[in-house]
């Protein structure tokens, strides 16, 4: 087993055990820090790993694929674990500002810490029964997360969280199940095979629904969605942020992995699917959001649009599509974790969270009403910024599959994700406040540099991605590779050559 596999993932864990240990000292600020840190350097290691000598594969116990408990990283993988570590150490930096000793004694980080690994885990796992144990894995320190306070509030929404994902679990199960009786395998390298060669091609077909719309409600996809919105604006804000940029992505991870590797037997059924899916998807979230003044529930039916996109290049199922998909993933994360953290900050120095409360950030906080319009902008496709070049790579891609009506529903989307942006900042940085404060960063005492340092340093992830995307869209292009072709990645995990 090789320790550039296992070391992302045991990190968090280890930082848990001791965050929850020392969580009544001040130790217990500072640990999950240090091991948050420790995350980015391992899961750095293994992306350069990968890059360099391909597919990663570690066999648990020494027991051959597909017989044991496999680990596996390709490209996608690797930078989807290198994304939640900085991500998670972003968050973790908030939360010292943010995170008051109540919430530390009741063992917020060391929770958080392991929604981190699961999330890990999930992209790291090569066989479907232990991505089902890393999706529990998460529902279980999400739940925690939500929770933590007991407002009702947050037991409401923490409510219809776990009620709808119980559901997307026990159809996850169902999938899995089924596709066991029929293949005789849950490694999905040996999937990969066993799913060509089986007679059974459509009670196949019946199979990947079950896992479409598992997957599908874990990523918050038309029309399973209601629950992300219901919920995400409850809890901490640092909270909300990870949630933002993590969980539904992993959802999305999951549809990829599962409908490029294992079910590809019926594209013309399931991918057309998932392709008027990402349409409606892209419309309904924008729209909730235009509807919506609490500034989380409108950045949370963002995240719902953005889902439309990652699903847009599965649905068109081409090489530039889906890699045009990969960028749009990378770009998202830093900037839906952004976002959530600088709404934090705004509602905590302006003592509200709807925006008509809001108000007057930009004469007195100027510099965190530009983190935030940086990642705002990006998110609607502002040039040169990040979203700018996912959305050309997207719609470019649609115009040569001739989708032409999803090529103008993804433009529409676009410019009514500006527009709500655009409102959005106006209201809560750009007019004055209604009760005629001047709140300024100072307000935020000695949290100031805790809050604003990983919002400034995700926002320049943001900009360095738009003014230099050559780099990350070579990096899509080989993903999307991988995805379409993964020979290599099965030739690894069971041996033998591609």
């Amino acid at each position: 087993m090789s320790w550039y596999l296992t070391l992302p993932l045991a990190v968090p864990f280890a930082t848990a055990v001791l965050a929850f240990l020392f969580r009544e000292s001040g130790a217990g600020r500072w640990i999950p820090v240090l091991g948050s840190a420790l995350g980015v350097a391992a899961s750095a290691l293994l992306f350069e790993k990968v890059l360099t000598d391909g597919v990663l594969v570690g066999q648990m116990g020494d027991w051959p694929a597909p017989f044991g408990i496999t680990l596996a990283a390709d490209l996608l993988s690797a930078v989807m674990v290198l994304l939640t570590a900085v991500a998670g150490l972003a968050v973790t930096i908030y939360s010292l500002g943010e995170v008051g000793p109540e919430l530390q004694r009741l063992g917020y980080h060391a929770v958080g810490q392991v929604l981190l690994g699961g999330v890990t885990g999930a992209f790291l796992t090569g066989d479907l029964f232990n991505l089902y144990v890393w999706y529990e894995v998460m529902l279980i320190a999400s739940f925690g997360l939500l929770i933590l306070g007991g407002r009702r509030a947050q037991i409401d929404g923490a409510v219809r969280y776990v009620t709808l994902n119980l559901v997307s679990t026990a159809m996850f199960l169902s999938g899995i199940g089924l596709l066991y009786g029929v293949t005789g395998t849950l490694n999905m390298a040996d999937l990969r095979g066993a799913v060509d060669a089986s007679p059974q091609q459509g009670l196949l077909t019946v199979i990947a629904m079950f896992f479409l719309i598992a997957f599908g409600m874990k990523a918050a996809a038309f029309p399973l969605f209601s629950w992300l919105p219901a919920s995400y604006h409850t809890p901490a804000y640092g909270v909300s942020a990870i949630f933002a940029g993590l969980l539904s992505k992993v959802g999305v991870y999951s549809l990829y992995r599962t409908f490029t590797l294992i079910f590809d037997n019926d594209i013309g059924y399931t991918h057309q699917i998932l392709f008027w899916l990402a349409g409606l998807t892209m419309i309904t979230g924008v729209l909730g959001a235009l509807a919506q003044t609490e500034i989380r529930r409108i950045l949370s039916f963002q995240i719902i649009s953005s889902i439309g996109f990652l699903l847009l290049g599965l649905g068109i199922y081409t090489p530039a599509a889906v890699a045009g998909a990969v960028f749009y993933l990378i770009h998202n994360i830093p900037v839906k974790v952004t976002l959530f953290l600088a709404a934090g900050t705004a509602d905590r120095l302006t003592g509200s969270a709807e925006t008509p409360k809001m108000g007057g950030l930009y004469r007195t906080a100027p510099f965190l009403s530009v983190l935030f319009m940086i990642p705002a902008l990006s998110l609607a496709g502002f040039p040169p910024l990040s979203g700018f070049w996912a959305k050309v790579l997207l719609v470019k891609a649609s115009l040569d599959a001739q989708a032409f009506v999803m090529a103008g529903v993804a433009l529409a989307v676009g410019l009514l994700t500006l527009w709500s942006m655009a409102t959005l900042w106006a209201e809560a940085f750009w007019k004055a406040h209604p009760e005629d404060r001047f709140p300024t960063l100072e307000d935020l005492g000695s949290t100031q540099v805790t809050s604003i340092v990983p919002i400034a340093g995700l926002a320049l992830v943001t900009l360095a991605i738009g003014l230099f995307p050559g780099p990350v869209i070579a990096l899509a292009d080989g993903i999307a590779a991988q995805l379409l072709d993964p020979a290599a990645y099965v030739a690894a995990v069971l041996g033998g050559t591609p």
